[in-house]
């Protein structure tokens, strides 16, 4: 019988840690989704954010509670202050046995405006102390349309990886075949609520159910979220052409600096057969010390990369609120004709 080779338990962890399945759903209980909303409706257009607790369960990552960062302003001591309100709720949650495991964090947004350069940053500031993470996104705009915008998002591992090595040259981009639209993931939320609370909300629940957001789906003016939505799209088609203009001037400065270094190639070659009907050393054809020969710094295509994110997102945002404005315009029409 062959002996077995003991293992330590940190040996057994991370066996764990590199077999872990991927993330497939984030199930959230609907109380947490409640408080997310009350805390983003309540500061609303004022932007918020809130920690999110849990348990990381294979493929599931499961939110059980979850509660509000304060409104601070840009200020190192009320950045401290903000650290020291998390760990003394985290700590306060513990003695009260309930689940303290931070597993990301919700965050609301204006006209579905999140694909920063910040919220990246954010996530790789949690991905140090944490295997995995996700981010909610609440939109309360669009929630007043009579859809429930909330969505969970990670951040992929082919972009993570690119990410630490802070290399988004058109080359590298290639290479890893990395375009905008693999940057974010999203997760599938999924609404879970115990046996108790749903025979409660069963109870509770009319003959008739008729919510406000039964209501609000039959609105038909919809002209200002949709002047928002274009407003923000002309700003992202603004900013885009900017960045498309760097990289304009930087194509322009190569093809202009690879002249200079052709041009100084060919004297140095005539300098050089010269010298070598004369009897003499040539001289090197390279030469580091040359500002012809300095490389240019190719532009990160990361911010062009995130605001086509963001172009594509107000596109899908006015699509489908158009869609459902043209279908309750020609319902209300056969209605009055009827």
């Amino acid at each position: 019988m062959a002996n077995v080779v003991p293992r330590s338990f940190l040996q057994v962890a991370a066996k764990e840690e590199e077999a872990a399945p991927p993330l497939r759903v984030v199930q959230i209980e609907g109380l947490v989704i409640l408080k997310i909303i009350k805390h983003c409706k309540e500061f609303s257009p004022a932007l918020v954010t809130g920690q999110l607790l849990g348990l990381d369960v294979g493929s599931v990552l499961e939110v059980t509670n979850c509660f509000p960062f304060p409104v601070r302003e840009e200020d190192e001591e009320i950045e401290a202050e903000g650290a020291n309100y998390q760990l003394e709720m985290m700590r306060c949650l513990r003695e009260v046995n309930v689940d303290n495991n931070t597993v990301g964090w919700y965050q609301s947004t204006l006209f579905g405006s999140f694909q920063t350069v910040e919220l990246i940053e954010t996530f790789m500031n949690y991905l140090e102390n944490i295997k995995r993470c996700v981010c909610i996104i609440y939109d309360p705009s669009r929630s007043n349309q009579g859809v429930l915008a909330l969505k969970a998002l990670k951040l992929s591992d082919s972009f993570m990886e690119l990410y630490r090595s802070n290399n988004f040259t058109g080359e590298k981009l290639r290479e890893k075949n990395l375009s905008w639209v693999d940057i974010f993931e999203e997760i599938p939320i999924k609404v879970s609520n115990s046996a108790l609370i749903s025979a409660f909300m069963t109870e509770l629940e009319p003959d008739t159910p008729v919510t406000q957001c039964d209501y609000e789906r039959l609105q038909l003016s919809t002209n200002p979220y949709l002047e928002r939505n274009v407003e923000f799209l002309i700003e992202c088609m603004d900013d885009l052409s900017m960045e498309q203009q760097k990289f304009q001037f930087y194509y322009r400065n190569l093809s202009r600096q690879q002249a200079q270094q052709q041009a100084w190639l060919q004297k140095r070659r005539s300098d050089n057969m010269a010298r070598k009907a004369a009897g003499e050393e040539p001289l090197p054809e390279e030469d580091p010390s040359n500002p012809a020969f300095k490389p240019i710094p190719e532009p990160s295509r990361l911010d062009s990369f995130l605001i086509t994110n963001q172009i594509s997102n107000y596109c899908n945002q006015i699509n489908g609120v158009a869609g459902q404005s043209f279908s309750r315009l020609y319902l209300m029409k056969a209605l009055q004709e009827n």
